[in-house]
């Protein structure tokens, strides 16, 4: 029987946990609060605890704590790892945990990668989770060598259980830049939407778009600030050209320029038509 441990029974590393359970894999978990250790133990989505002792019988191990906690996590099993397991941690930035696990992995032989499931809630923690959270998602893959194809091979028959319908392979680099602006600017944007006095208003005035922009202002404040900080280099750049762009609109209207308001908004639907078809 396969075997893939899983630090971190939030939302990410439960619905691997459910993912991999239904799978008929054997789940080893280890998690910060034992409470939600033993309830995972006792709703069977987790066989046993993951320790030191057993941790190099894995065939996969996912990280899915947050960043500096990752780099902690790995830290702590680098001499226990071995050679057999396929280490991958799941964290929302890339640069920062890379950094400092490419060394830890190549000091201790043991195989990493970086990696990001782009697939969630705007609810976090193990209650959450559901097996089918991946099904149909991208992987994002950050190898330290990207001319090992034999391994990427490998690491996307070992994610097969999660369901994802892609995998893009990357530097830590690019893939900060981009997330920056797919994931992090969203949710600044959603947050600071609902700050408007109107909010507390806005009953019976709200359908679609209220609900499309506000969804993620309900996030967990302490991971998310940890990954602004982290990529704050390219999500402040991010944020200026937004706030550059929205300067414009408001010029506009305050100087009641009918025909620019216009033409930037044709601009945006035409981008929008152009990025996403």
């Amino acid at each position: 029987m396969s075997r893939v441990g899983v630090v971190g029974l939030g939302l990410i590393g439960g619905s691997f946990a459910k993912a991999y359970h239904e799978a008929g894999w054997e789940v080893l978990a280890r998690n910060r609060s034992k409470s939600v250790l033993d309830f995972a133990r006792l709703s069977g989505d987790v066989d046993g605890e993951l320790t030191e002792q057993n941790v190099g019988t894995c065939d996969l191990v996912l990280v899915t704590i947050y960043p500096e906690a990752a780099i902690q996590s790995i830290t702590e099993f680098a001499p226990y790892f071995g050679d057999k397991p396929v280490v991958i941690d799941c964290c929302g930035t890339k640069r920062v945990v890379c950094e400092a696990c490419f060394p830890i992995a190549e000091e201790h032989g043991f195989t990493y990668l970086g990696g990001h499931p782009m697939a969630g809630t705007q609810f976090s923690g193990y209650k959450y989770a559901r097996a089918s959270l991946y099904k149909n998602a991208p992987m994002v893959i950050v190898p330290p060598d990207f001319d090992d194809i034999y391994l990427l091979e490998k690491v996307k028959n070992l994610l097969k259980p999660a369901g994802f319908s892609r995998f893009s392979v990357t530097t830590a680099d690019k893939h900060d830049e981009m997330i920056a602006f797919t994931s992090q600017l969203a949710h600044i944007v959603s947050n600071a939407y609902v700050k408007s006095p109107t909010a507390r208003l806005h009953h019976g005035f709200s359908a679609g778009s209220y609900k499309d922009l506000t969804r993620v202002a309900w996030l967990n404040a302490p991971m998310w600030a940890e990954l602004f900080l982290e990529n704050r280099d390219c999500l402040i750049r991010e944020v200026d050209t937004l706030i550059e762009n929205l300067t414009a609109y408001r010029d506009a209207m305050e100087n009641g320029d009918r025909e620019t308001l216009t033409a930037l908004l044709e601009e945006g639907k035409r981008m929008k038509e152009e990025v996403d078809g």
